[in-house]
């Protein structure tokens, strides 16, 4: 079995924190008391996009503590993950390492689609929301909400409203309506107060159900 080569991990955090908080808390009341309670956390970024949208895949579906038991031993099998070196792996070393054939099929679908440059990840910067999320979407295993996240965690967009994320839901329910039910329509009218910087509303909403940040 081949040893990962250890990397450091570059972990980027966005500028306009800052701004956004001084934005919310003077625009909404839930969020004036929730943005005190966490100190300077914020949104971080780290890894490539290909390794985020890999960790993505293979964290579907399973626990964190089993996403990061099978991503380890997929790790392994490579000195550097990249696309190249995904699509010369054995389809039997993957599925050995924990991976579903379905999940094999996705991680494989994804390599491709860098390896053959049908993503456009050094352009994406420089592109609209939407226009990244159609790219993603393509890839087989890839949804909108997997396309939200990486936008919020890999590129940093700033105003991102998940209305999928069952977390976003849920914090809404419990901030703004005292647990009942929320519709989509509910919670986008509760966000527009918070644009133009509902992916940082968004994180605050999710800390207030769970302190430790996530990161992808």
């Amino acid at each position: 079995m081949a040893t990962t080569r250890k990397t450091a991990v570059k972990i980027v955090t966005p500028g306009y924190w800052p701004e956004a908080c001084e934005h919310l808390a003077r625009r909404d009341r839930v969020m004036k008391r929730l943005i005190p309670q966490f100190g300077d956390a914020c949104l971080e970024s780290r890894g490539d996009a290909f390794v985020t949208l890999a960790r993505s895949i293979v964290g579907q579906q399973i626990s964190v503590k089993a996403a990061q038991s099978v991503w380890n031993r997929f790790e392994a099998l490579q000195r550097r993950m990249t696309p190249a070196s995904v699509l010369k792996l054995k389809v039997d070393d993957m599925r050995a390492a924990g991976l579903s054939a379905r999940k094999v099929e996705y991680l494989v679908d994804l390599a491709r689609h860098f390896a053959d440059g049908h993503i456009h990840a050094g352009q994406w910067q420089a592109m609209e929301d939407e226009a990244i999320i159609a790219e993603l979407v393509a890839i087989r295993g890839i949804g909108r909400w997997t396309a939200e996240m990486f936008l919020m965690f890999h590129l940093l967009r700033p105003d991102v409203l998940p209305l999928d994320d069952a977390g976003l839901i849920k914090g809404i329910s419990q901030n703004y309506f005292s647990g009942e039910p929320v519709s989509r329509s509910d919670a986008r009218e509760v966000a527009e107060a918070w644009a133009p910087w509902r992916s940082v509303a968004t994180w605050y909403m999710w800390r207030s159900l769970e302190p430790l940040p996530v990161a992808y």
